[in-house]
């Protein structure tokens, strides 16, 4: 389980779209809250025992400074399992709510020459957040944001800033042809030093995927929601995992995860979403090794990386730096 190391305040919460509500969390005592950086989240405990990761949706200054405010989207789920409800159905200005301090397995790569952000519905979020950063830096990006219809597109006040309109192009599904976006044709040329960034249902997801197929592994940054229906469970066959540190070896049994059997032996290994999507329980090790079934690491970082709520070893064992 997470550690629950902050309280925050609920300040405000407006309605941005008929699914979504904003909700702008500030320290209880009026103080500064922990620094972030673009395409970061937060893990939020709400009423009814439920905790959710949620991307803050604006930017803190991208240096690390203390921020003054956190802000989230959160969009009501009809098939969810509880969560979006809660705070939706719950949670009032106000209340007091425990978080997470922010976690980033989305960052923005400052040494791209073009940044390409492409958002479907509440994926937004992060997105919004790293157009803020890019606007303020001078760099050189688009964000193209899909949803349903204008009604459907959430911090639309905020889209309309002078800092971010210029860069801003929208998708509707129910709008004229001249109010789409082709996918294929937008991302069939990679322009070099161009990296893409990728947030929203699963659906969307693959279908960037599909037109980005030839993009280069390592150019293409994705955070996903959920994982995607048909994405492997956490069991497998048994294997053992070495702790490179400790010089000790930690069977991993079929019906477990690596991070239960961990636990299992006393050794504590922050999880969050256990489904491979945060990053919170990703460590260093012989990713070669590795049956890799997380949604967060890149080809290039599992060559050294492992999530371990959710991969597996290949063969018999797997290497790790605990």
């Amino acid at each position: 389980m997470t550690e629950r190391n902050l309280t925050v305040r609920v300040a405000r919460i407006a309605r941005q779209t008929p699914e979504i509500l904003s909700f702008e969390l500030v320290h209880p005592a009026g103080q500064a809250l922990p620094g972030y950086q673009a395409g970061a989240h937060i893990d939020v405990h709400m009423p009814g025992g439920f905790s959710r990761q949620y991307s803050l949706a604006c930017d803190a200054g991208g240096d690390g400074r203390a921020a003054s405010r956190y802000l989230i989207g959160v969009k009501r789920e009809a098939a969810g399992r509880g969560g979006s409800a809660s705070m939706h159905g719950r949670v009032r200005e106000g209340d007091l709510l425990p978080i997470s301090a922010p976690r980033n397995s989305f960052p923005v790569r400052a040494e791209a020459r073009r940044h390409l952000l492409l958002a479907g519905g509440i994926g937004m979020t992060p997105l919004l957040a790293m157009a803020e950063s890019l606007a303020r830096a001078g760099a050189d990006f688009t964000l193209c944001l899909f949803v349903r219809s204008a009604e459907h597109l959430a911090f639309a006040e905020a889209l309309r800033e002078p800092l971010l309109a210029p860069h801003v192009r929208l998708h509707f599904d129910a709008g004229t042809a001249a109010q789409k976006i082709d996918l294929r044709d937008l991302l069939a040329v990679r322009e070099a030093g161009t990296q893409l960034y990728v947030c929203g249902p699963g659906g969307f997801m693959q279908a960037v995927r599909s037109a980005a197929a030839h993009w280069p592994e390592d150019a293409i940054h994705t955070e996903y929601f959920a994982a995607p229906t048909d994405a492997a469970c956490a069991t497998g066959k048994p294997f053992v995992l070495h702790l490179a540190q400790r010089g000790i070896r930690v069977p991993v049994a079929g019906d477990q995860s690596a991070v239960d059997a961990l636990h299992a032996v006393g050794i504590d290994i922050p999880v969050s979403c256990e489904q491979g999507l945060c990053g919170t329980c990703v460590v260093g090790g012989e990713g070669e090794g590795a049956e890799h079934r997380d949604f967060c690491l890149t080809r290039g970082e599992r060559a050294h990386k492992v999530a371990l709520c959710c991969s597996r070893a290949k063969g018999e064992a797997l290497v790790v730096d605990l």
